[in-house]
This record gives C-alpha cells, structure tokens and sequence, in this order.
C-alpha cells in the first residue's frame, strides 16, 4: 500500500468538504493506494504526466481532490477544491501545476 502525502494546504482544503464528499474523497485516496482507479476520474494532463483527478458529486457540490501517484511510490494530493463552474478553474490549476514542479525540484 502507497502512502498518501498531503502538499502545501491540500490537507486543510480536503478537511473543509462536507463530510459525506470528505468520507468520499478519503475512500477514493484509499482505492488508489491499494492500486486501483477512483470510481470517477479523469486525467489531467495539463498539468502533469501521471496527474489525475478525482471527481466527487455530493448533494452541496462538486469537488476534486488532484493527485499524482507515480512519485516517490506514493499517493500525493497536490490540491483539493471544491468546484464551482463547468471548467476547473486556471487558479486551481496553476497551483496544482506548481506544486508538481516543486515536488518534482525535491525529489532526488
């Protein structure tokens, strides 16, 4: 089983969810590092090689957890979010962007 690293303040977007996209998203980072795909997923390569998002609908929105898995054998979320429009946001993605860069400058 991979380990789930948590970058800059995605743990604390993650723990604002509601707590039924809360229990969601942790059983989605679960299948994830037991190997498998998120139920609902799509790549995200404009970010990244290997970055995906997961995607959770729930009764007070929708909201993403993005994520790399190919990293130092680990699960890490880059960022969480809760998504307000059709198209994710280019905030939301510039950051999760930088912070792969960061990520991939401390990796040896």
């Amino acid at each position: 089983m991979k380990a789930v690293r948590f970058v800059g303040d995605s743990l604390d977007r993650l723990r604002e969810f509601p707590l039924d996209a809360k229990r969601e998203a942790g059983h989605q980072l679960d299948r994830v590092q037991n190997g498998l795909d998120p139920d609902d997923w799509k790549p995200m390569k404009n970010i990244g090689l290997g970055v995906r998002e997961i995607r959770i609908r729930e009764e007070s929105g929708a909201f993403r957890v993005i994520y790399v898995a190919n990293i130092d054998d680990a699960v890490v979320v880059l960022h969480c979010f809760r998504k307000t429009t059709q198209q994710t946001a280019k905030t939301d993605i510039d950051l999760a962007a930088r912070r792969l860069r960061d990520l991939k400058r401390e990796s040896p």
